[in-house]
């Protein structure tokens, strides 16, 4: 199949793929700096992205907003010339600092999820921006209000399906039935979020399982205009995560996958380990707040979130959460994002 380019707007990747942003500290500026450079999107997710500063303990949002900038200059030194993009959650505490934090360092793209990004138009600057949906009734509700405040519409779409890693805009009942039970066909609902998007004349990607070259041509066949990869990138030389958490992935068998219940009220996909059946026994984990998701309830949450994140992505695994995609058992190496990119190229 003859593979086109991926443009947003004015920006042009000369291979549909964007790189998908994970957070704490996955996908920084080694991991988006490489992919922008092999011809994609590189995208650095701002969740926690200044964990490693050492104020974070005491002021992580600022070491955060600051981080923002750093790992946007760094990424732009190792691209090449090629699309920086930020992945921002929109339940994330202060979302618009961190919008306008990207914003300001130039940032190409940014694509918001974890909720609706009603405000995105007004504080994002020049960038690009998309939205993430996992509905055509999202992507409805996202463009007409957009179009009536703003006068703007989506740069691009990113569709996020179930079997996609991390905290998923699904149900555990809905996961269920579009993964487990195959009650329903979620191809079936990308169908529909395409046929919107074509009536605004916005390019769509897709994102959530996938993992090699043919389900990238699975959906540009629908109509998609590219892909967001992101758990296939994890087990690469240029990956921002320990070795350790690399390793993580390429020893899990399929059913190592699990559906875990986040502290943050959502459901995510990660791989069991010893951590989770500490918290499944009823241990609690929860030592101090630094300031995440604002659906988090720091009292009653049997572990804090970004801790476990912290440790697993520097190789504490026994004692942290590895959020992954559906696919994450097939990863049996390590290899390079430019051996990746070739084959979706």
């Amino acid at each position: 199949m003859n593979i086109n380019e991926l443009r947003i707007g004015d920006l042009c990747a000369r291979i549909p793929v964007i790189q998908g942003g994970m957070g704490v500290g996955v996908s920084l500026s080694g991991l988006a700096g490489a992919v922008a450079a092999a011809g994609g999107v590189g995208i650095i997710s701002t969740a926690q992205v200044g964990y490693r500063d050492p104020d974070f303990g005491k002021h992580p949002i600022e070491c955060n907003l600051k981080a923002v900038a750093e790992e946007i200059r760094k990424a732009r030194k190792k691209a090449d010339g090629g699309i920086i993009g930020v992945n921002i959650m929109v339940a994330t505490r202060r979302y618009e600092d961190y919008v306008k934090a990207a914003a300001d360092a130039g940032v190409d793209l940014i694509i918001s999820g974890a909720g609706l990004p009603m405000t995105l138009p007004e504080i994002s600057g020049s960038a690009k921006i998309a939205p993430v949906v996992s509905s055509r009734k999202s992507l409805s509700v996202i463009s007409k209000y957009w179009k009536k405040k703003y006068s703007r519409k989506p740069d691009l779409v990113v569709i996020e399906g179930p079997e996609a890693g991390g905290h998923l805009g699904f149900t555990k009942e809905e996961i269920d039935k579009y993964t487990v039970t195959k009650e329903e066909n979620y191809d079936d609902e990308v169908k529909a979020i395409i046929e919107l998007a074509n009536e605004l004349a916005v390019p769509v990607v897709v994102a959530g399982g996938v993992y090699e070259r043919a389900d990238m041509e699975h959906y540009l066949a629908m109509g998609a205009k590219g892909v967001q990869i992101a758990t296939r990138f994890v087990t690469t030389r240029e990956c921002d995560a320990s070795d350790a958490y690399k390793q993580a992935y390429i020893d899990a068998e399929k059913e190592d996958i699990v559906i875990v219940k986040s502290p943050v009220g959502m459901p995510g996909r990660a791989i069991h380990n010893a951590f989770l059946d500490k918290v499944k026994a009823g241990e609690r984990f929860m030592r101090g707040c630094r300031q995440c998701v604002i659906t988090c309830k720091p009292d009653t949450a049997p572990y804090c979130i970004t801790e476990a994140l912290i440790n697993a992505v520097e190789g504490r695994l026994d004692e942290g959460l590895i959020f992954c995609g559906s696919n994450a058992y097939r990863a049996d190496k390590i290899e390079t994002v430019a051996d990746i990119m070739e084959e979706f190229s």
